[in-house]
């Protein structure tokens, strides 16, 4: 088998495209069981989104950089974490709190603001924590996020979408309550579908390198979901949104990952593996989290 770094992953962009074509069907789906007094009820309650934010761009891209310095991984799989954690949180994310009976408002609202902030903040943070890890200043690179791009992707996979779905509802809400549970089980069977082609598509490499991997990007993730579950009780935040911010962090937007990964750092190998493991596991561990959630029903006092 090649050195790690040499590894070409089985990742195109058209099978990106393609995906997030189904994503945008799904928040469709969601989209049917939500309404505008969702929304509104973010707004009288900021404190969710704030504490959301800062969790998502401040907190867990500095303890990512501690566990990289407890850890000392090779530099390819640091940088790999560090880009992963400075990334927005993945469209994945709202089906996820959808599923485990978060607030779903609430984890829509805060994609749509961390995919536009990530144009300046995945990469400064990025390049700020990078820079202070020396034994990987010989692979470092910079890069930009083009904002007209991180737009059109947050009224494609959230804005049209969640519209559409929304206008469905309103004005024909016996076709949305038809709707409504066909479409989660649709959704809930395409990720899996998704989970097993991934592995499928790539099973020799990760049948060789995934032990050297998976533990390390289960920590990361288990200490997203931690950090935004943690820093939100903290903050005084219901269990309602709770739910929604931890999967907010704990679901990275790895895809963005991959492609920055190809498209400034030549598909460096440490770097993919572990933005593709994290595009795996994020899932796995998300829709169990999520489905563990489902079955404990929040207080009706926390939902008003």
């Amino acid at each position: 088998m090649l050195p790690l770094d040499q590894v070409q992953l089985n990742f195109n962009p058209t099978t990106l495209f393609i995906l997030n074509c189904i994503l945008g069907l799904v928040i469709f789906g969601i989209a049917l069981d939500m309404k505008v007094a969702d929304f509104r009820r973010v707004t009288r309650f900021p404190r969710a989104v704030i504490i959301g934010l800062t969790s998502q761009f401040v907190i867990f891209p500095a303890l990512t950089f501690l566990l990289v310095l407890l850890l000392k991984p090779q530099p390819s799989l640091a940088l790999g974490m560090m880009l992963v954690a400075a990334c927005p949180g993945g469209n994945i994310s709202n089906f996820i709190t959808h599923y485990s009976r978060g607030n779903t408002a609430l984890s829509v609202t805060m994609s749509a603001i961390s995919t536009m902030a990530a144009v300046v903040m995945t990469p400064v943070n990025f390049n700020l924590w990078a820079s202070l890890y020396p034994e990987a200043s010989g692979l470092l690179r910079t890069f930009s996020l083009n904002p007209v791009d991180m737009l059109v992707t947050v009224l494609m996979l959230l804005g049209i979408p969640m519209v559409l779905g929304m206008s469905v509802a309103a004005r024909y809400p016996g076709f949305a309550e038809r709707m409504r549970d066909p479409m989660k089980k649709f959704s809930l069977v395409v990720f899996i579908v998704f989970i097993l082609g991934a592995l499928a598509a790539n099973w020799q490499h990760f049948l060789h390198y995934i032990g050297g991997v998976i533990l390390i990007v289960i920590v990361h993730n288990s200490l997203a979901l931690f950090t935004g579950y943690s820093l939100a009780r903290l903050a005084g935040v219901g269990e309602y949104e709770r739910r929604a911010v931890a999967i907010e962090v704990g679901i990275q937007n790895s895809g963005l990952g991959l492609i920055l990964i190809f498209n400034f750092f030549d598909g460096l190998g440490g770097m993919a593996i572990i933005a593709a493991a994290w595009g795996i596991w994020h899932l796995i561990a998300g829709l169990s989290l999520a489905t563990f959630w489902r079955r404990r029903l929040i207080p009706r006092e926390q939902l008003a």
